[in-house]
């Protein structure tokens, strides 16, 4: 018997997604367990699988189309099955509001097709004068185009339904604008649009929320790095250890949180939740933006487990393979650019926290140390708060205990 499979809600904030990506087509065989499609939330770009096994009947949106949650995605059943019933009683069922075309376009009737007859061919199609509709490209295309500066609108696609993929990226020989004599044009306008992803139109409405919704304040300090520089030599000497200077900043923080819960804090319009358990955030720059997974019970774990986990997530997070649910639940969050040579910063809230912190480059520069100027090592954190649950002298404090265990290390080894 056939099933109905719908747009699964792949996260606790979805309301539509994106098929980035169709892994199976129609007449293909699907086993339990098998990669249908790549399907873009407002959080990551996600593998989703199949809970059935038969004969992939049906496919209700072509790579790069939209629809909100539990509408029609695909139908799974025996060879040779009718059909045509299930899809009408499924409209029927889900009423008009389904239908997330233009207005002014014509309904378009919904068909089966076979393995020779392609899937919505005129929704697939890109218009050439470089409209708004999302360009239909292979992940791989993409991500050759974008490392070689190339515009997708000027490439036409050799894959089906016009596709764009890898091969035509690598062929691609940009056309040059004749002019007259030798002399280059000069004050020619130009410009590409991206169409936004689902993951940053999220991260756009939630840091607008945050940022003009909870009232910031920073405060930043100065913290001598010389005996973390010192101990995590000696720490990572260890066999089958390794340490990064950011898993010492997130154990810091994990350690001053316990003893500083009004930083732990999260603020809603009826209550202010002080939380006695630590899920840091660390945040992760992935192509379409940035992502967020939480180490829970951070404060219960050692530097090196902090690590291998941050690690393992941010590669799982750049491969698309990280899950909502390890991105839910944090209670404070560290983002580090220090790797990035910047030396400070500040950072918005990511709610309904109550602050972040902002990790930056550890410098080399003269400081007074016992009366005399040397040379020294210092880092920049700065602390983004909530005026509405973090007062300032609270803050200040969780920065102090903070600096006491970066600077001495073996404090965070008991």
């Amino acid at each position: 018997m056939a099933e109905i499979i719908t747009m699964p809600r792949l996260s606790d904030t979805m309301t539509e997604g994106v098929v980035a990506q169709w892994l199976k087509k129609v007449g293909d065989k699907v086993s339990e367990g098998d990669i249908l499609a790549e399907i873009e939330t407002d959080k990551a770009t996600m593998e989703f699988e199949s809970f059935n096994e038969g004969t992939l009947l049906y496919i209700g949106l072509n790579d790069g189309e939209s629809a909100p949650v539990d509408s029609l995605l695909a139908i799974i059943g025996e060879e040779g099955e009718d059909i045509n019933k299930i899809i009408e009683g499924f409209k029927i069922k889900t009423s008009e509001p389904e239908n997330t075309a233009p207005k002014e376009e014509p309904k378009t009737e919904i068909k089966t097709f076979d393995k020779k007859t392609p899937v919505n061919t005129q929704a697939s199609q890109i218009s050439s004068t470089g409209s708004s509709e999302r360009i239909i490209a292979s992940p791989l295309a993409k991500k050759i185009a974008k490392e070689k500066g190339i515009n997708l609108n000027s490439i036409t696609g050799s894959g089906e339904n016009g596709r764009v993929i890898k091969r035509d990226v690598e062929n691609y020989i940009p056309t040059t604008t004749q002019t007259t004599g030798n002399t280059p044009a000069i004050g020619e306008e130009s410009f590409e649009e991206i169409t936004n992803s689902q993951m940053r139109k999220t991260i756009a409405r939630r840091l607008a929320e945050s940022k003009f919704t909870a009232p910031h304040y920073y405060l930043m300090i100065e913290i001598d790095m010389d005996n973390a520089i010192t101990s995590r030599k000696s720490i990572n000497e260890l066999p089958d250890t390794k340490v990064s200077f950011n898993d010492m900043i997130v154990k810091a923080s994990a350690m001053a949180l316990k003893k500083h819960p009004r930083v732990n804090s999260q603020w809603f319009d009826d209550r202010t939740r002080i939380n006695h358990h630590v899920n840091i955030g660390v945040a992760v720059a992935v192509e379409d933006g940035l992502v967020v997974p939480v180490i829970p019970f951070t404060d219960q774990k050692s530097m090196t487990q902090i690590g291998t986990e941050v690690k393992d997530m941010a590669v799982r997070a750049k491969s698309k393979k990280l899950t909502p649910a390890e991105m839910e639940g944090s209670t404070f969050t560290v983002s580090n650019l220090g790797m990035f040579g910047i030396s400070e910063f500040t950072s918005i809230i990511n709610q309904p926290n109550s602050a972040i912190l902002s990790v930056g480059a550890i410098i080399q520069k003269p400081v007074v140390k016992n009366g005399e100027i040397v040379v020294g090592n210092t880092m920049k954190v700065t602390l983004a708060c909530d005026h509405r649950t973090v007062d300032g002298a609270t803050g200040s404090a969780f920065l102090q205990t903070l600096k006491q265990f970066i600077e001495n290390p073996v404090t965070m080894l008991a």
